[in-house]
């Protein structure tokens, strides 16, 4: 098969070295922004008089054809053309005749690939920020049940003091609201166009950047044709932001998987995001939440292999370059998987709250609430801290827990201890006085639900 570029070769490569080189076995994921830019490049042409605008539409009608049939899935490429780019111009040329041949006037594949990843990364950012909306709608939806619900707080994997479930979970709604802003902030560099940057320093030809641009519904262009070609940036903010994200879905899997362990068994996930075992038939494996916390690696992965691509680069192209597209095409589809999966196994799990209030009366997660009570009578904090202290180490010699002491028991440790310490000791209390902004207190808890379904229905 004849290369679009032989004409300076003698020699063509051997079947192996094709394939090594070529990139189309994965860059025909790019196959319908490819040719949204091809159709944005030709009508330009023809309005600047560049090619007669018969044949403008001719090429147009060529690669709308071609479009509809990659919509059903009916293209078939070959290796020996490289990419999509090359691909696609030998259909359309074997479609409409040498023509076809007229669509490349003032374009280069450097600009064009620089295009097609430009559109793509536009559209799969917003349905990712689509996504990310739809798992906070599951965690305020939990949150709104459970908002009296108690469990442990723990730090170091401690228990620390008792909080409300909804508080747990809002914090998770918090980071993704975040993942968000960032994902929205780098729309900011992605929405831009390269088109018309050539291989690197422009065109002779009298082509408006400003119009395929707007055809293409980007917000501007690119100022310099080197950076234009050679920008990968906008690709690894996007990996960045889905780093962070994998990382928070990550963290939040981790959770899901104790909990839901014999030791905790403070959630049940739904039969549809778990799986057993081959050999015991007692299993219930939270499969789905282990397979997100380890894609996480592999989405931080796909951003170490590009910025190790891309810092010994010299401007402008370089066919390292063509490694930037698997990662991202892997990022995309398993950032979007892993959101799909926790919304749906948020949605669904079953919150064991008699489990989680029990865990609270079994530990010393209240030893705060009494050195506060001591403070609060005018007592240093410090040595209210090692007043309590010694009460916890009473009761773990006794075996038992603050709340079974006897009142003479904290008098005599402070005579300020009045017999209202039960009442405070309550791992309810403790949850309900923590009223601070931003606490776990219930009444705000609820503040903080409103505050973040506002949020959401102002995104819509």
């Amino acid at each position: 098969m004849k290369k679009l570029w032989g004409g300076r070769f003698t020699r063509t490569a051997e079947e192996w070295v094709d394939e090594f080189g070529a990139s189309i076995s994965f860059d025909q994921e790019l196959v319908l922004e490819d040719l949204d830019g091809s159709i944005a490049h030709v009508t330009m042409l023809g309005k600047c008089g560049i090619i007669e605008e018969e044949e403008a539409g001719q090429i147009k009608k060529g690669l709308l054809a071609l479009k509809e049939k990659a919509i059903n899935n009916e293209l078939e490429y070959s290796v020996k053309l490289e990419d999509i780019h090359l691909n696609l111009e030998s259909q359309l040329t074997e479609m409409i005749g040498s023509v076809g041949g007229k669509l490349h006037t003032g374009r280069s594949r450097n600009d064009q690939v620089a295009t097609d990843m430009h559109l793509y990364l536009k559209k799969q950012t917003g349905a990712i920020i689509e996504l990310i909306h739809e798992m906070q709608s599951a965690l305020l939806s939990q949150a709104k049940l459970h908002v009296e619900t108690i469990m442990p707080g723990y730090t170091h994997l401690q228990r620390a003091q008792p909080i409300s479930f909804a508080h747990h979970l809002m914090a998770y709604f918090w980071m993704l609201e975040r993942d968000k802003e960032r994902y929205k902030e780098s729309l900011k560099r992605i929405n831009i166009s390269p088109l018309g940057a050539g291989a690197l320093a422009g065109t002779t030809f009298p082509i408006d950047r400003k119009l395929t641009a707007e055809l293409l519904g980007f917000e501007g262009i690119y100022e310099n044709s080197l950076d234009a070609v050679s920008d990968r940036d906008f690709i690894l903010e996007f990996l960045s932001a889905s780093s962070i994200l994998m990382m928070h879905l990550s963290r939040l899997g981790e959770e899901i998987i104790l909990w839901s362990s014999q030791e905790f068994r403070f959630i049940e996930l739904d039969d549809a995001f778990s799986t057993g075992s081959s050999i015991m038939p007692q299993k219930k494996n939270p499969d789905m939440a282990e397979l997100i916390r380890g894609k996480t690696g592999r989405v931080y992965g796909n951003l170490m292999g590009l910025l190790t691509v891309l810092k010994g680069l010299p401007l402008a192209y370089n066919k390292d370059m063509q490694e930037d597209k698997e990662g991202m095409f892997d990022t995309v589809k398993t950032v979007t998987g892993s959101l799909k999966i926790f919304a749906g196994m948020i949605h669904t799990m079953t919150v064991n709250t008699n489990q989680m209030e029990v865990a609270t009366k079994s530990d010393f997660s209240n030893a705060t609430e009494l050195a506060d009570y001591l403070s609060e009578k005018g007592i240093p904090f410090r040595e209210s801290h090692e007043i309590v202290g010694k009460l916890v180490l009473t009761c773990v010699k006794k075996q038992c827990y603050l709340a079974d002491l006897t009142l003479e028991e904290f008098k005599e440790a402070h005579p300020l201890f009045e017999d209202d310490i039960y009442h405070v000791l309550n791992p309810a209390t403790a949850v309900e006085r923590r009223n601070s902004t931003g606490g776990t207190g219930f009444q705000q808890v609820h503040l903080a639900i409103e505050k973040a379904e506002a949020l959401l229905k102002e995104a819509r």
